[in-house]
């Protein structure tokens, strides 16, 4: 069984009945916190402007074809397991997951092509095609990894609230095998001689927005945990998750809240008294806010409450990568092509290097493709298909691409001459139905800063306590749940964060439930004082 990242909820013994609390965005971490804090007992109010739940885990439905809109698979479910247990749920009869032996296929523009599995060893032969020399130090890598994994739990399951954090036990423990000054690439070649062997254990730096030859070597465990626990396709997709999640929080009490923006968070004395929407000012006691930290933190407070995270300290941070997107419903199956598909550019280190300028569309771009439809027939109409094809770019910045029909034209053929070089054919004389998402589009219509979809990036001085801190730094009473904060991006990762923050939120309030007194509320209803956690 895979190791679990959650506490005995038994040690958890809060009195937080009657505490009014908002979550702000019903993404994925939003999600998990409003489950976790209203089966603690707290009277739970999520706000989502959008008109599903979801975020950007959400699904994307277009004349009988159904997209995941950004994360397509589950890697290491066994942390949302056991939140939806400590919630008294039972996960797998809500939500059913089908775990891909077949990893994916990873593509070399200029060869070989890797058929990618959980087996040890077929990886070794199928490494062997690339290097015979590179598929002998396979498991050696694995074995590694596997204790790093492990070191690394105890860090990723508590919060990290300032420097001191790092010379904790745990901490301590964990950074013989950490490599903190070392990229990935640069740990890998440790093991793997062959560029292109580093890559097949690397290009998940991806899922961070990041390249593998920047990304802090701790990242390793990606490539590790995809071999070691698989990764699993949710029926329905992600979004059917999100489904399920709704499900369970409404279960326990939550008030779910579609199309009703929080406008801002009111506050007194540095602390979160109420929330502000279209329908009125609420009072609550704390506020978990749950989207793009930069783009939500700054329409919510203003930039005079905001010290350590001002509008200025924002625009110094660096952030990842964004997408351009295409949802494509096409005529025929494709039952030869794997559920996920790598194409990896012969240009790998200058394709990142464009994207990280942020300039132009590179036209010998790496993809990400989905094929759903093999694993999960019912996303698209019968005799047709689903397919997903994400494409890395630059985010938005001044005197950056301007995302214009022009730029959105040329970059949709370069999408559809890779996919021919990928092996897909004549895509664009199949389609039925097309989406196309730009980096523009992310921040305009998704609220994701810059287009950056991971969010800040995790380089060294943006992880820990360096990212900001789940119970926030700058308003007292308001926690962050999501890939801005800490632990990070990703799914996992974002629920493990989510637990972090509500367990904050609860042992917060618990301290504060019989001490202080009520207050009048500067034009709210007489309400008790927000934590002083």
């Amino acid at each position: 069984m895979a190791p679990s990242l959650l506490p005995n909820s038994s040690s958890l013994t809060p009195n937080v009945a009657s505490r009014q609390i908002a979550v702000v965005g019903g993404g994925p971490g939003g999600l998990a916190s409003a489950m976790l804090l209203a089966h603690a007992g707290a009277k739970v109010t999520l706000y989502e402007k959008s008109p599903k739940i979801g975020g950007r885990s959400s699904c994307l439905e277009l004349d009988g074809f159904r997209f995941d809109t950004g994360p397509t698979f589950f890697l290491y479910p066994e942390i949302i397991r056991e939140i939806f247990a400590r919630c008294g749920f039972a996960f797998d009869s809500m939500v059913e997951l089908t775990r891909l032996n077949h990893l994916y296929d990873l593509v070399f523009e200029d060869g070989p092509r890797l058929a990618l599995t959980t087996d040890p060893s077929r990886l070794e032969s199928e490494i062997a095609k690339i290097s015979q020399a590179d598929s002998k130090n396979v498991r050696r890598f694995l074995d590694d990894n596997k204790g790093k994994f492990a070191r690394f739990i105890a860090p990723l399951q508590r919060p990290f609230n300032s420097w001191r954090d790092l010379i904790k036990p745990d901490m301590l423990k964990a950074l013989p095998v950490l490599s903190p000054l070392s990229s990935i690439d640069k740990d890998l070649s440790r093991y793997f001689k062959d560029p292109r062997t580093r890559l097949a254990f690397s290009f998940q730096s991806k899922y961070l927005g990041m390249s593998p030859y920047r990304c802090p070597s701790l990242f390793t465990i990606l490539s590790y945990m995809e071999h070691e626990f698989g990764i699993y396709h949710p029926t329905g997709g992600t979004g059917a998750v999100m489904a399920a999640m709704q499900k369970a929080a409404e279960s326990l009490g939550v008030t779910i809240k579609l199309g009703e923006a929080v406008e801002t968070i009111e506050t007194r004395d540095g602390k979160a008294v109420g929330i502000k929407t279209a329908e009125g000012v609420q009072p609550v006691d704390a506020v978990v806010v749950n989207g793009d930290f930069a783009r939500t933190i700054q329409s919510l407070l203003p930039d005079a409450s905001r010290r350590k995270w001002s509008n200025a300290k924002l625009a110094t941070k660096k952030y990842s990568c964004s997408t351009f997107m295409m949802y494509l419903g096409l005529r025929g199956t494709m039952p030869e092509k794997a559920h996920h598909t790598i194409f990896l550019s012969s240009d790998y280190e200058n394709n990142f290097a464009e994207i990280e300028e942020g300039k132009q569309i590179s036209s010998r771009a790496s993809l990400y493709v989905q094929n759903a439809c093999v694993t999960d027939a019912a996303l698209a109409p019968e005799g047709c298909s689903a397919l997903y094809v994400l494409m890395p770019v630059g985010n938005l910045r001044e005197n950056g691409l301007d995302w214009n029909e022009e730029a959105v034209a040329k970059a949709r053929q370069i999408v559809f001459k890779r996919l021919e070089d990928a092996g897909f054919g004549d895509v664009e004389g199949r389609i039925m139905v097309e989406k196309v998402v730009t980096p523009k589009d992310w921040q305009e219509n998704h609220d994701v800063h810059r287009g950056a979809v991971f969010n800040l990036a995790h380089s060294l001085g943006q992880m820990l306590h360096l990212r900001p801190h789940n119970r926030y730094e700058d308003v007292k009473g308001v926690y962050l749940a999501g890939g801005g904060t800490h632990p990070g991006s990703g799914l996992p990762v974002i629920f493990e964060g989510a637990r972090i923050s509500a367990d904050l939120l609860i042992k917060d309030l618990a301290k504060t439930q019989a001490t202080l007194p009520a207050m009048p509320g500067a034009g709210l209803a007489l309400m008790p004082e927000c934590s002083r956690g």
